[in-house]
């Protein structure tokens, strides 16, 4: 029995995920790094057992009715846990922020300075004092009634809407229009109102051009649609949308985001006319303070914002003091150069984290268990020091720092390391040691103690010579201003800089258009899927081979079994009563809702019959649950499949069950599938590849894993251009592009263009230093 002052959190018989039956101690009030290979298990210990239980015992003191408000994880698989705080996850969410979510929003400084402007404004004469909330463009009382508070508007014009004036409205000159039966539909009303639709765009009268496109108007005409050889088709009642009115009203209200995208084509947004793009009513914009208004106060980089003085009354001076001291964390952060009214989408993955953190630091909890999720994911040596600096505040507190990390720099800063492995998935789930960093040396299995302990340069590469150059710019957007980059083709180009200073904006303005580009490939950390029915199998098409092997079978061609049978996404061979998901939801009242294995095919997703079905001894549900290393020694024989598997494998996934929903996947493996799944295409021609962070996420083994992949495109004649923060992998680079020198307005220049070695010497960037400790 511990006694209440026990310093550990003591866990016992943790099986989540592939952990197993783990038991460790780890010290309270200390910085506790968890390290291990991508897969390892170090996620399902910190996140799926220690915060999972910590905040389910907080749920458990919550009044049962006010339980079903909350979104609530499950119990974890734990036999118990002694010792533990109530804890605070801030994990690497890249959730889809909306254009109302901005920096003021995320780090609440917006609310000080709307109570500053309601309290201490100086307002005309005669004019009534307005609430906080009519200074906020996202309150109906504060948002400017032509935009809504969006302070820009979308406009349309006819060369938009339609590009070539040549065809005709059958041919599909009004290109914004829908395809399928939609399109055909209005062009069909369109016909039955009397316009010619036959004739080309340019030849149609003005007037008639104006009205199909600009038009509010929707007239419901009788269609008598041409009639197909092999259906009937009845006249029905149609009504006319405009282009213009069809273009918007899929803007704003599609759930889609390709549809969403493809109406964006049509639009350009232009600042609204009314508010002058400040997003407020003219009575907010008419208070000021310190003769200017909260738009333009809001525009300023949080420094200048600090710096303001206060003024005479003591209302000011004290909503002042509140209003500093918000911003204080943010500037301690390094992202001083950031305004309030910066919208949350441009922020990089960086600073959308450090934006989080900052407002944990000033949130003066204390004897809380803080779980970060890689906090120095998306951050440049130079920014990680102030991280470091950032979480001992956070641990001089009060409070326990469990943090989920790959860089070596944080590894070596923590108090206490628990390193999990050896391997990832099956080979993994064991803790190796959990102790105070230097002594995990002594530990063999250890993937981490290898780089750790051993700062030695790596070796040496000759550096390989462009065959040709790819001009991009000038490019004037975000921090951008008119930048002009010049990029190798042929070799392996690195862009660096530090958080903020336009890596993402540059490499967003390489396309295909561009001359010297054949083929372009993007490969980012978005999900693969966003539902548990899409997966490693599903995405790669490896799925489709395999149930094409398992529809040959003598068995299958006996009983009459297509391929679609052994799909577990369509009715027919899957089960029909979890519809092939494997589990159903069980409701529990006033607890969280859980998920149990299906009563009737206890979770194998599919009917008795299509199981009968096996190929070398395994049905189709045992062959979804293999790792891809087992798999593929099991399709060896198979070419399409083996071809698949052995990317996979090469991209360091052989861990990953065929099987595993995307839901369950990392950034860092979503890409490295994507990856994968374009790597096991035939080479087309010259490609440039884009990857934006690949190494986000993985063990500085994986990375040496994924390295080698890339080089070897490079070596088969493609290009590769990485945005990077992990020195060694810029190191082995031909070619490198660092931004700077800082973050925001201080930063959207190059400050230097060449080999490693060049830039390892120039004096201007953050990067050179860094670059220079790792550089052979």
């Amino acid at each position: 029995m511990h006694s209440p002052h026990d310093p550990y959190v003591r866990v016992r018989g943790a099986r989540e995920h592939n952990l197993k039956g783990v038991d460790v101690d780890v010290p309270r009030d200390v910085l506790a790094v968890f390290t291990g290979v991508s897969g390892s298990g170090k996620s399902s210990l910190a996140f799926g057992t220690i915060y999972a239980e910590a905040q389910r015992r907080y749920f458990e003191s919550v009044a049962p009715y006010a339980r079903r408000l909350i979104h609530q994880v499950g119990a974890p698989k734990v036999g118990e846990i002694t010792g533990l705080p109530p804890a605070v996850s801030l994990q690497q969410r890249r959730s889809a922020p909306t254009a109302r979510s901005s920096v003021g929003t995320v780090t609440n400084v917006s609310n000080s300075l709307r109570m500053l402007f309601s309290r201490a404004g100086e307002y005309p004469p005669g004019a009534q004092r307005l609430d906080s909330d009519a200074f906020s463009p996202n309150t109906a009382a504060g948002a400017c009634p032509a935009c809504h508070g969006l302070g820009q508007v979308h406009q349309t014009a006819e060369e938009l809407l339609v590009p070539d004036p040549s065809l005709s409205i059958r041919e599909g000159a009004v290109a914004a229009w829908p395809g399928a039966w939609q399109g055909k539909n209005l062009r069909d009303i369109l016909d039955a109102l009397g316009y010619d639709v036959d004739r080309p765009w340019r030849e149609l009268p003005a007037g008639q051009r104006e009205w199909i496109l600009f038009t509010d108007e929707q007239p419901v005409v009788t269609v008598h649609p041409v009639r197909d050889a092999d259906r009937i088709q009845r006249p029905y009642q149609g009504t006319y949308m405009s282009a213009r009115r069809y273009v918007l009203k899929t803007f704003s209200d599609t759930k889609s985001p390709t549809l969403r995208a493809k109406a964006e084509r049509f639009l350009t947004s232009v600042p609204c006319s009314v508010c002058g793009g400040s997003r407020l009513r003219p009575e907010a914009l008419a208070v000021t303070f310190g003769g200017r208004t909260i738009a333009e106060l809001a525009a300023l980089p949080l420094t200048d914002l600090a710096a303001l003085p206060a003024g005479p009354s003591e209302t000011a001076r004290v909503l002042m003091r509140d209003l500093t001291s918000r911003i204080a964390p943010v500037v301690e952060l390094g992202l001083g150069y950031l305004s309030l009214d910066r919208p949350t989408p441009t922020l990089s993955a960086g600073e959308l984290q450090r934006l989080r953190l900052a407002t944990q630091l000033r949130s003066g909890l204390f004897g809380v268990v803080y779980v970060l999720d890689e906090p120095s994911a998306g951050l440049h040596p130079a920014d990680t020091e102030a991280l470091l600096t950032v979480l001992d505040r956070l641990k001089a507190a009060g409070n326990s720092v469990f943090v989920v990390e790959h860089h070596l720099e944080v590894v070596r800063g923590a108090d206490w390391l628990v390193d999990v492995g050896p391997g990832a998935g099956e080979h993994g789930g064991r803790v190796l040691y959990s102790g105070p960093p230097a002594e995990l040396a002594s530990v063999e299995e250890s993937a981490t103690a290898a780089f750790l302990f051993d700062e030695s340069p790596g070796p040496g590469r000759e550096v390989r010579e462009p065959r040709g150059w790819l001009t991009v710019g000038p490019v004037t957007r975000h921090n951008l201003r008119a930048v002009t980059a010049e990029f190798p083709l042929g070799v392996f180009t690195a862009v660096t800089g530090v958080s903020g200073s336009g890596k993402s904006t540059l490499i967003g303005a390489l396309t295909e258009d561009l001359a010297g580009v054949d083929r372009l490939v993007r490969v980012d950390q978005r999900p693969i899927g966003r539902t548990p029915r899409s997966n490693l199998a599903t995405y790669t098409g490896l799925f489709d081979v395999v149930r094409k092997v398992f529809a040959a079978t003598e068995e299958a061609r006996a009983r009459g079994y297509g391929a679609g049978r052994f799909s577990f996404n369509v009715a027919g061979g899957r089960c029909e009563t979890c519809q092939g998901e494997g589990f159903v939801s069980v409701e529990l009242l006033f607890l969280p809702s859980t998920y149990a294995p299906c009563p009737d095919c206890r979770g194998a997703r599919y009917q008795p019959e299509t199981l009968r079905v096996t190929y070398r001894g395994r049905t189709i549900a045992e062959v979804l649950d293999l790792t891809v290393e087992t798999a593929a020694e099991f399709f060896a024989d198979i070419p399409a499949a083996a071809r698949s598997l052995g990317t996979l494998l090469d991209v360091g996934l052989g861990y990953l069950r065929l099987g595993q929903p995307a839901t369950e996947l990392s950034g860092g493996e979503a890409q490295r599938i994507k990856l994968a799944s374009e790597l096991q295409r035939g080479r087309r021609g010259h490609t440039l590849y884009l990857l934006d962070e690949p190494t986000t996420g993985l063990h500085p083994a994986d990375v040496e894993v994924l390295m080698d992949r890339l080089h070897g495109l490079v070596d088969a004649g493609h290009t590769v251009v990485v945005v990077e923060h992990d020195m060694t992998v810029v190191a082995g680079a031909d070619w490198v592009i660092d931004l700077g020198p800082g973050g925001g307005d201080r930063g959207g220049r190059i400050v230097a263009a060449g080999p490693p070695e060049r830039v390892a010497r120039e004096p201007a960037g953050a990067t050179a230093p860094y670059l220079a400790r790792v550089m052979p």
